[in-house]
């Protein structure tokens, strides 16, 4: 069944349970079946699917997911979506947004399921697990022009740098950073500044009252953090295509850009284990 609007996200979910949801925002039909199937494998018990009107419905078929008609591709639609879903869904449920083309991992999500690592946050008393956006790229742009290939997806495996996130008075905030690297630091002067940075919240608990700000940051500090205040804790990634189509799509970025690749990059293997190794995710803990 299709509903459509926000304002009928909350119909989309009935019945849908209270185990982790994953809402999957199609700004094109780009692997977007791809991205369902992996959150689905991940062990997510609903994945929201939330696709404009132009495009055409997931092919997937699977009756975990569901369907909703709304606009993706405006600036104000992530938040938009993401607080609705936060306000429809009973506080304390675990959730992930990403776009299709994006695929999150977390350390041995091979042998692990999502819920087992949302069941160890709580453990350690988190709301919210944080992580970065990892650019996956086609090296090859002659054989993959679009800058999308899973057969060939590449990453860079060097270049990440993180400061202290401060607040508007320049004071160091706890426990938050913003961290560069992958295409978006390569190419920065094609990618907008508020856009640069892939520090993003990973894995988070719905609650009253909280929101998701234009930043794609949300308004209660904690939920922003990468650590516990005592020791570390577990980090996610999100690989993501999503800088490599926009950055071909458009005109001025992909005349002047003749390719992605570069000596600092590595195939992606589509494993935990070397997001680990490259230091992009780590256990924490949680061994």
């Amino acid at each position: 069944m299709e509903h459509h609007g926000i304002e009928a996200l909350g119909a989309a979910l009935a019945g849908s349970g209270d185990g982790p949801l994953a809402l999957a925002l199609a700004e094109d039909d780009v692997e977007l079946d791809g991205t369902l199937r992996h959150h689905f494998d991940l062990g997510f018990a609903c994945v929201l699917a939330v696709v404009p009107d132009d495009l055409p419905r997931p092919a997937l078929a699977d009756p975990r997911i569901r369907l909703l008609r709304a606009e993706t591709r405006a600036g104000s639609s992530v938040a938009n979506i993401v607080n609705a879903a936060i306000a429809a869904a009973a506080p304390g449920r675990w959730m992930f947004y990403g776009f299709n083309a994006e695929y999150l991992f977390f350390p041995f999500c091979e042998d692990r399921g999502v819920a087992e690592l949302c069941a160890f946050a709580m453990e350690e008393r988190r709301d919210a697990l944080g992580g970065v956006t990892v650019d996956l790229f086609a090296a090859d742009l002659d054989a993959h022009p679009d800058g999308v290939s899973t057969e060939a997806a590449h990453l860079d495996r060097i270049g990440y740098f993180a400061h202290g996130r401060r607040d508007a008075h320049g004071h160091e905030l706890d426990r938050q950073w913003d961290i560069f690297g992958g295409l978006r630091l390569r190419f920065e002067e094609h990618v907008p500044e508020d856009r640069r940075q892939i520090q993003r919240p990973g894995l988070f608990r719905a609650a009253p009252g909280l929101r998701l700000g234009p930043d794609r940051l949300f308004d209660q500090a904690e939920y922003n953090s990468l650590q516990c205040p005592w020791h570390r804790s577990p980090t996610v990634a999100v690989a993501s295509f999503r800088a490599a189509k926009a950055l071909r799509r458009n005109p001025a970025s992909r005349e002047a850009i003749g390719g992605f690749d570069w000596p600092g990059a590595s195939r992606f293997d589509w494993r935990s284990r070397q997001l680990l190794d490259l230091g992009l995710i780590e256990p924490g803990q949680w061994f």
